[in-house]
């Protein structure tokens, strides 16, 4: 099994894009290349917006857990609130948590001398397992203003890779978050190849060789590819530079193409709508390079 990562160090690459389309090749691959896909762009996941899955299970995602104070054994020492930094607990009426203010820490829930504290864990999110043409996907949802989105991409990672172990599937496709956070790292951790969508940018050109760094720290081998290419070569021939300099595969360029943007309208891969698409044909031709690179192309045994 191999695990494949699309990522791009900011938001607006066409990432989830290619992603899409690599799902629908990697179903057209003659034999298929059998697919188990995760969205781990947890905090605006829609890579289900170009698939259009079938939900087949959600389940609660449980975060961090914040104080609450039980009011009939609060002795209102105001222990609490002494040791509370973030200034979460109020003492009038009575002693209360603000759980907007809350970070979970539990110093009041060790001070309190009652033991009128405890910590309830809190439900941040959802994650879901679906099922579309290209195979079963793992995605999630991260409520708003929770801050646990590199645990929520674990765990859909984990049920991915544990899919695909239990199935014998042949690659794992991980559409990844921007950026270089703690939901890049939980994203890359692991993979065998980390594929960097970038633009040319003077903001795509830095934050691609952000990323770049991020991957070259975790040991991630990377490939870039440059999407809408034509619309500044300049830059384009910069991405090309740098990547020439540090011995970073450039594995293709996508010209931009409207129909990208009349796929997503219509909710689905670029690849299918039309293949014949100048973009269309230029992620093909990524995605038989990575084939390649991945060695994900079955021997003639398996083919027969």
């Amino acid at each position: 099994m191999r695990q494949l990562l699309v990522i791009s160090g900011k938001g607006g690459t066409g990432k989830t894009s290619v992603t899409a389309a690599f799902a629908h090749l990697a179903r057209r691959t003659s034999p298929p290349i059998s697919t188990v896909l995760t969205d781990a762009d947890v905090d605006a996941a829609n890579l289900d917006l170009l698939l259009q899955p079938l939900r087949q299970a959600q389940h609660p995602f449980m975060g961090g857990s914040i104080a609450h104070i039980d009011p009939e054994n609060c002795e209102g020492c105001g222990r609490c609130e002494e040791v509370c930094r973030f200034e979460a607990i109020a003492s009038y009426p009575a002693y209360r948590v603000d759980p907007l203010a809350c970070e979970g820490c539990a110093a009041c829930f060790y001070e309190c001398p009652s033991q009128a504290i405890q910590m309830v864990a809190q439900q941040a999110g959802m994650w879901f397992r679906s099922l579309c043409q290209a195979g079963p996907l793992y995605h999630a949802a991260l409520f708003p203003a929770q801050e646990n989105s590199g645990k929520l991409v674990a765990l859909v990672r984990q049920q991915a890779r544990d899919h695909a172990q239990q199935s014998g599937a042949q690659v794992v496709l991980i559409d990844g978050p921007p950026g270089i956070g703690c939901p890049v790292i939980a994203a890359s951790t692991g993979v065998d190849l980390a594929l960097i969508v970038t633009e040319p940018s003077q903001a795509g050109f830095h934050d691609m060789v952000r990323v770049l760094h991020t991957t070259a720290h975790f040991q991630v081998p990377a490939a870039v590819c440059v999407n809408k290419w034509d619309i500044h070569p300049g830059e384009t021939k910069r991405i090309e530079e740098y990547c020439r300099q540090e011995n970073i595969p450039l594995i293709g360029r996508i010209p931009f193409d409207p129909t990208i943007a009349r796929a997503m309208v219509l909710g689905r891969p670029v690849t299918e709508l039309a293949p014949a698409a100048p973009a269309s044909q230029a992620i093909q031709r990524i995605w038989e390079r990575l084939v390649g690179m991945l060695d994900l192309a079955p021997s003639r045994d398996e083919g027969r």
